[in-house]
């Protein structure tokens, strides 16, 4: 096994590929009656045999990733149409904490709405390492129907119930890079891949000069990918479906916290 503090070193992958613990499959999705294999969108090279060392002394205060930061108070507003109506996505780090796997996360709320009515409200911990990748920790999160939470499907913890936290972006972030984004075997098992760096992309608001790209899959719905903008000093400022689903949010509004 390799501690958080080599992620930079060997490489997402290769840290990935040489951590031991639960095991499932990128390739293949189950049923009751057998295993069926598809081609993976995302392979994080670790064969299913997943497992990294959590050492909260390896882990700062503050999270300060250029591409994802996550300060007290900060806001981003996303809109879009999902098919159904106006999609609007309000995420605010709260200042809140959460101790998860001995680990002090920060508590980020993500509430969704169409056309004015919450759809879903989710709670998700990060954390940063001293080497500078952001984990994510987990989520608690509840869809509403009539203003109702109607269930919390798609909620995991790491350190619960075999689940691990994953990279939510790696601190040098590299083309090709791979790396599970979280690890709850049957529930949450969402991948992610460095598909570009260091480029320009225009959203309808703003230019932004240095971009990371990446792509999104799980095994668990090999039929979706969605592909994800992070601009310097603000983070997500796009996130489009290319497969399996239609629709498209953009950052419309952003409150740096202080």
């Amino acid at each position: 096994m390799q501690r958080t503090t080599l992620l930079p070193l060997l490489g997402l992958t290769g840290l990935l590929a040489a951590c031991g613990g639960s095991s499932t499959d990128a390739s293949s999705t189950t049923s009751s009656s057998a295993t069926v294999v598809v081609e993976p969108v995302i392979d994080p090279g670790d064969g299913g045999d997943y497992g990294p060392v959590i050492d909260p002394a390896e882990f700062v205060d503050v999270i300060d990733n250029p591409y994802l930061p996550l300060t007290a108070g900060s806001r981003w507003v996303y809109e879009g149409d999902d098919g159904n109506g106006l999609e609007r996505i309000e995420v605010v780090v709260t200042g809140d904490r959460r101790q998860v796997m001995g680990v002090s996360t920060w508590i980020v709320q993500d509430t969704v709405t169409v056309d004015g009515v919450v759809v879903e409200d989710t709670f998700d911990y990060f954390a940063q390492d001293r080497e500078g990748n952001v984990w994510y920790f987990g989520e608690d999160s509840r869809e509403f129907e009539d203003g109702v939470a109607v269930n919390a499907e798609g909620s995991w913890e790491g350190g619960i119930d075999g689940a691990l936290p994953g990279i939510a972006m790696p601190a040098d972030p590299r083309v090709g890079d791979s790396y599970r984004q979280e690890f709850d075997p049957g529930n949450a098992e969402d991948l992610g891949e460095i598909l570009d760096v260091g480029v320009s992309r225009a959203t309808a608001t703003a230019d932004h000069t240095d971009v990371v790209v990446t792509e999104d899959w799980s095994p668990l719905a090999p039929e979706i990918v969605e592909e994800k903008w992070y601009a310097r000093g603000v983070g997500n400022v796009r996130s489009t479906h290319t497969a399996g689903e239609t629709g498209t949010v953009e950052l419309v509004e952003f409150t740096p916290g202080v």
